[in-house]
């Protein structure tokens, strides 16, 4: 099989893998009733570790960050890994699977807005048709048109909006910082010390509790690895493969995998309404797919990664 076929393969993975994560965080939090930052603590840090041992076995070096990049490192952990995870996960347990992951996709939107707001780049008008479509797909998916039904979970869709948001800031830090250190390098900053922040924001009590739950551990474990590290290699190692405007379109294959999940296991439904709304922000997902120029110079990045490692 070509490195070309191999590419699609992987992407096509990451993005399976991630769709399972509100199944986990739903088995765990309301089937086993642990703590729902618990679980996010244990998630990151447990990935952390794992990837940390295998940087080890494999002698990677230059793991220290310059000076001039720490508050960089330090908004990448604090937004993109344990404010993104967190909010994340408390809109999959308000409004389910289905509609969280969906919300989670406005994340391309947050960050073509952010780019003209504060960066000054041009909107054009595919990006104008792309915002449009993806506020319109959170108004349907939210369901306040519907005035027959209730309408979704107002906090519910707030923390769903801002795991978009927030995704779309850990994508920013992560294209800046890329251009200087090796991508599992990044990763294992983000995991192994968002991580530890997590668990130093809740009781020792309460990160003791699945430590006394041994039928959590093949779950948590799943989340681990399944769910976070296992996605995030397959990725990294696939867009350096395929064009990355291909690897965005393939990894909208999360909410739509998700959603059957969400279906077939936990028994969740969108209503055709909130279906037509999921559809609009995948397609503006596609609108705001990197073009051309954009291409071109990630790839020149991918070979400045691949001639040594920045960190």
């Amino acid at each position: 099989m070509s490195r070309s076929a191999w590419g699609y393969v992987l992407v096509s993975g990451a993005a399976l893998c991630w769709a399972t994560i509100g199944i986990f965080y739903t088995f765990l939090v309301k089937g086993h009733g642990l703590p729902p930052l618990t679980v996010v603590a244990y998630r990151t840090w447990g990935a952390g570790l794992v990837l940390g041992l295998v940087l080890l076995l494999r002698g990677r070096k230059g793991l220290l960050v310059r000076r001039e990049d720490v508050p960089l490192f330090l908004a990448y952990i604090l937004v993109g890994i344990v404010l993104f995870y967190i909010v994340y996960m408390y809109a999959i347990i308000e409004v389910g699977v289905s509609v969280a992951v969906v919300l989670l996709y406005t994340s391309p939107a947050w960050v073509a807005l952010i780019a003209h707001l504060v960066l000054r780049e041009p909107m054009d008008r595919r990006i104008l048709v792309a915002l449009g479509c993806t506020w319109g797909g959170v108004l349907l998916v939210s369901r306040v048109l519907e005035y027959t039904l209730e309408p979704l979970n107002g906090w519910g869709l707030l923390l769903g909006l801002a795991a978009g948001l927030t995704y779309g800031l850990y994508s920013i830090f992560q294209k800046v910082i890329v251009r200087r250190y090796h991508p599992w390098t990044i990763q294992w900053y983000g995991l192994f010390w968002g991580g530890l922040v997590l668990m130093m924001l809740q009781p020792r009590d309460r990160v003791a509790v699945p430590l006394t739950r041994p039928d959590t551990y093949p779950w948590l474990l799943a989340l681990m690895l399944i769910s976070t590290l296992v996605p995030g290699l397959l990725y990294t190692t696939g867009v350096q493969w395929i064009p990355v405007s291909v690897a965005s379109i393939i990894a909208t294959l999360e909410p739509v995998a998700a959603t059957v999940m969400g279906y077939v296991i936990l028994g969740e439904r969108l209503s055709p309404t909130q279906g037509l709304g999921g559809a609009l922000i995948l397609l503006a997902v596609w609108l705001l797919r990197p073009r051309g120029g954009e291409e071109g110079s990630h790839e020149q990045e991918q070979e400045e990664q691949q001639r040594g490692d920045g960190g």
